[in-house]
């Protein structure tokens, strides 16, 4: 099964992902915000509505170095503001703003702990108090055929959340989701819904017919596979959400600031940032073209003709300037092979090695030049965007 994880980007998944910032003409759509859709007759809307909408909060993020806006939905879970969400929704963000009922304008946030592995995040709304919280339920008696009411930040235009509603379709299913920005996640156990759902309304709440949040929207069927695409405009009714009671254990862990009790990958905090951009050595030709206008284009620093030095690693196709990376002298071209001592084989080798340090700590950089040269490198660990 292939979903779109529907976060709205200028450019990503069911969040209405807005990546990059020039495709935001595209967030103008049915249903608008605050309608009400309804395959459900006999489900009561407007009570459970009134319970749920004022912990619904609309999450807007600058995404690191110019690469786009993204928004999606939250969920209120404590009345100091701390606020449940799909991690793609603050995946590379720099800046994270959200929307909360009742109060004007927009309020800073800030990251608390993401599982990228079960697409879970935990961030904090920055100096707010005495907010509603959302009514949790439990995912663990959920049925096939049960009314649902999907809710959400639906096409990322802010206001009043849009609401559909349906039946939960399956239990248990395993999905591998996408964002077209390439972002991909497995994830297993999930609820499948034909309440409609759009770019913008991941990490908002499923709930049942008592008004109790079951799960949390994440995913849909993408157009590839004959579905809509989270980042079209027309709703897929194949939809899937995180059960509850997984993302609930979740947050209460990295509340408790237990990064590994679950076997899962928690990450605390503000994440440690080196300033690459990286490709797997395979993907150099497949990408010709594909990404940012070509491997071998103006979109990175890579000559034409280029073939990596190894086969194995991290090829470096582009430097961000005033970053660690770009003070140690790693250039386009180079693979970095190993970090901290690790060996890095792949993207995420790497990228699970660096996520294993802090922002400020020292680490030791190792890769091979086109000519095959091996190079090392000491860089200080800057601050990063979201995982």
């Amino acid at each position: 099964m292939v979903a779109l994880l529907v976060a709205a980007v200028a450019g990503a998944g069911i969040a209405v992902a807005v990546r990059p910032t020039s495709s935001a003409g595209q967030r103008v759509a049915s249903p608008v915000p605050g309608s009400v859709s309804s395959s459900s007759p006999s489900l009561n809307v407007s009570p459970v509505l009134k319970r749920i909408e004022p912990a619904v909060v609309n999450i807007d993020t600058v995404l690191e170095q110019g690469q786009g806006t993204a928004a999606g939905t939250g969920e209120i879970v404590t009345s100091s503001g701390e606020i449940l969400t799909n991690n793609h929704v603050v995946n590379e963000s720099v800046k994270i703003t959200v929307q909360i009922p009742g109060h004007s304008g927009s309020v800073p946030a800030k990251v608390l702990g993401v599982d990228p592995t079960d697409d879970v995040a935990l961030i904090q709304a920055e100096g707010v108090s005495g907010l509603p919280t959302m009514p949790f339920g439990s995912s663990s008696t959920v049925k096939v055929g049960e009314s649902v009411i999907a809710i959400g930040n639906a096409l990322g235009l802010g206001g009043p959340p849009t609401v559909t509603t349906g039946a939960i379709t399956a239990t248990g299913r395993s999905i591998t989701a996408r964002d077209p920005t390439g972002l991909s996640e497995h994830l297993k156990n999930m609820l499948q819904t034909d309440a409609p759902l759009q770019p913008g309304d991941s990490g908002g709440p499923l709930v049942d017919a008592a008004g109790k949040v079951i799960g949390m929207d994440t995913a849909a069927e993408s157009a590839s596979s004959g579905l809509t695409g989270a980042s079209s405009n027309s709703p897929s009714n194949i939809g899937f959400a995180i059960p509850i009671n997984r993302a609930l254990t979740i947050i209460h862990a990295i509340q408790a600031r237990q990064s590994s009790s679950l076997g899962t990958t928690i990450l605390l905090g503000a994440r440690p940032f080196i300033g690459v951009e990286v490709v797997n050595p395979s993907e150099i030709d497949a990408a010709q073209g594909g990404i940012g206008g070509g491997l071998n284009g103006s979109g990175f620093g890579i000559p034409p003709g280029y073939t990596p030095p190894v086969s194995s690693g991290a090829v470096v196709v582009g430097v961000l300037s005033g970053t660690p990376a770009s003070r140690s002298g790693i250039a386009p071209g180079d693979v970095i092979v190993s970090f901290n001592g690790q060996a890095v084989t792949s993207v995420t080798s790497l990228s699970n090695a660096e996520q294993a340090d802090h922002p400020g700590q020292s680490a030791s950089l190792t890769w091979v030049d086109p000519s095959g040269q091996k190079v090392n490198a000491t860089v200080t660990l800057a601050t990063g965007p979201a995982v």
